[in-house]
């Protein structure tokens, strides 16, 4: 099997599958994906032993056995067909307390008020800016008045274990070269790429990143024009 024109992420999953670790580059899990499968080509000799005693006891039903053989290769069938379709991200090891933080933070969001800017209803120009805290002395919203928006404040705050977490539980790396990828641990942490990265840098950060096995949070399709 080829496996060099597979991702990193489905080089993961045969892993898994097989019950060998997962660290490592993509070489590493090449090589030891070829290692595993090396006792097994030496299998074929003992087939013949097997047929011979297949063939012996004739009194089994022949036609539940076809059925049982072609539901399983249907099934095989509409395996492979999802697999060329999906591709599953890199998901982040994570412990117990951290699935929990991250669990809790996503439960105050939802109670969390939007915070809008002051007079944000009157001017249509405040409404599309961002939350900036109220000043005068006149200030409805300063002095917390009936009917009029929450201000932002320290009891807001959420749970301290989760605070500068990605929602899949990543810690969010920024990266403006292939070369800042050396060294990342793609088990705890993402990449996200600058701004101002042009498609050419963009491109290699892929490239460096799918080789690393490492997941970037803001990937996006480079159309290829002029010398790219």
């Amino acid at each position: 099997m080829a496996y060099e024109n597979l991702t990193v992420a489905e080089l993961k999953e045969l892993l898994r599958e097989r019950g060998l670790p997962v660290s490592g580059k993509k070489a590493d899990l090449i090589a030891r994906l070829s290692e595993s499968e090396a006792p097994a080509e030496e299998a074929p000799e003992e087939a013949p032993q097997e047929e011979s005693q297949e063939d012996a006891p004739e009194e089994e039903p022949s036609d539940e056995g076809e059925d049982f053989e072609e539901d399983e290769y249907e099934e095989e069938g509409d395996f492979e067909e999802w697999d060329e379709l999906h591709t599953a991200r890199q998901k982040p090891v994570l412990d117990d307390s951290t699935k929990s933080a991250l669990k809790m933070r996503s439960e105050q969001s939802k109670k969390q008020p939007k915070f809008r800017r002051q007079e944000w209803f009157r001017y249509r120009r405040l409404s599309k800016t961002g939350y900036r805290k109220p000043k005068g002395d006149d200030s409805s919203m300063r002095k917390n008045r009936k009917y009029r928006s929450p201000m932002a404040r320290v009891g807001y705050g959420k749970v301290a274990a989760a605070r500068g977490l990605h929602p899949s539980g990543f810690e969010e790396v920024l990266v403006h070269k292939a070369d800042h990828l050396d060294g990342l641990d793609p088990e705890r942490q993402a990449v996200r790429i600058g701004s101002s990265v042009g498609n050419r840098k963009r491109a290699r950060i892929h490239e460096r990143a799918d080789e690393l096995g490492l997941r970037v949070l803001n990937r996006r399709q480079i159309d290829k024009r002029g010398d790219l």
